[in-house]
């Protein structure tokens, strides 16, 4: 399928100055009005109720400025995924993330924190640089963990079976923030897992892993989200929206670029960052295979050879249930 060349929107053709300068504002913005309440919340001693409530605030204040200036009008159409979306947020987030991460790594970090303050790591002689101001320590463990956040990603298109339940992630036809958590189980295991357990290992403080989170969860948000906004300098450190919608592109020499969960660092190292200033990204976006619509179907769907997909595809077919197809 050939994709339509989108004009670039220039200063001119913004609606009325309140949205071109609410283009510039929204993303530094909220980004960092959360982190603020977040870093109030943790010097009270309560950061998840703080990262909540900054959480909340962000979903809603995505959801007027979505209707308010939009990047994609189409884009505001139901889908039929919604329920999915949430489902699969539920799921990953609930799930995943609250388990595996808190429970799990951060648990993992703190059975070594004696070692570790003694000045011996897992690896020998403590690698982490506690003496460093939070705000220091925090940027060193972003850095560390893209490394292996933009590895588990890229290896998640280009290793199949890897693909199969990426896939459920990038069967989305639009983008919104509603299905920022929109990933199979083990996809989401797979990646937090790359990316947790490194700090870990080398005994990050539980706050740092806590800051990693939010920060994590706070871009996450903003990348997915349909609001026109414009970035400048900040795509070039980053992960914004404007660049994660190239990564969502049917074709692939764009779609199979930026990788960065939060930063773009290691895809300049690697040769997969695209940033393109002469048109806009696809508003065509999804994948070029089968993706069945419900939920529970797309949790299974990763799991079936080639053989149980099409008598599966068939049944749906048969009983008359909707499907989400996407071809190109």
């Amino acid at each position: 399928m050939e994709q339509t060349t989108q004009p670039v929107l220039t200063d001119t053709e913004i609606e009325s100055p309140l949205k071109y300068w609410l283009s510039w504002i929204a993303w530094p913005g909220l980004f960092a009005l959360c982190m603020t309440l977040t870093g109030i919340a943790f010097s009270f001693g309560i950061p998840i109720l703080g990262f909540i409530f900054s959480y909340i605030l962000l979903i809603i204040s995505l959801f007027f400025l979505e209707r308010f200036m939009p990047h994609e009008r189409e884009w505001l159409e139901p889908d039929g995924q919604t329920l999915a979306d949430i489902a699969h947020t539920l799921t990953t987030k609930g799930t995943v993330h609250t388990l595996f991460v808190f429970a799990g790594v951060i648990g993992l970090s703190e059975v070594f924190r004696p070692v570790t303050e003694q000045g011996y790591g897992i690896f020998g002689p403590d690698l982490w640089p506690r003496s460093w101001p939070m705000g220091f320590q925090v940027a060193f463990a972003v850095v560390i963990a893209e490394f292996m956040c933009y590895w588990s990603h890229r290896t998640a298109h280009e290793i199949p079976v890897l693909w199969r339940f990426h896939a459920v992630h990038h069967s989305v036809t639009r983008l919104w923030f509603v299905n920022t958590g929109r990933f199979h189980f083990m996809d989401s295991l797979y990646r937090v897992l790359m990316g947790m357990i490194p700090l870990a290992l080398l005994g990050a403080p539980m706050e740092v892993l806590q800051w990693m989170s939010a920060v994590t969860a706070f871009i996450g948000m903003l990348t997915h989200c349909n609001v026109e906004m414009r970035f400048g300098w900040l795509s070039y450190v980053f992960n914004t929206p404007g660049l994660h919608r190239w990564h969502h592109s049917r074709d692939l020499a764009e779609g199979n670029t930026n990788y960065g969960e939060n930063i773009v660092l290691w895809d300049m190292i690697f040769g997969t960052y695209i940033n393109p200033k002469d048109r806009r990204p696809p508003a065509n976006i999804g994948i070029n295979e089968f993706m069945p619509a419900k939920f529970t179907h797309q949790l299974l769907w990763p799991f079936l050879n080639k053989e149980k997909r099409k008598d599966f595809r068939t049944k749906a077919a048969g009983m008359g249930r909707s499907t989400q197809t996407k071809s190109g």
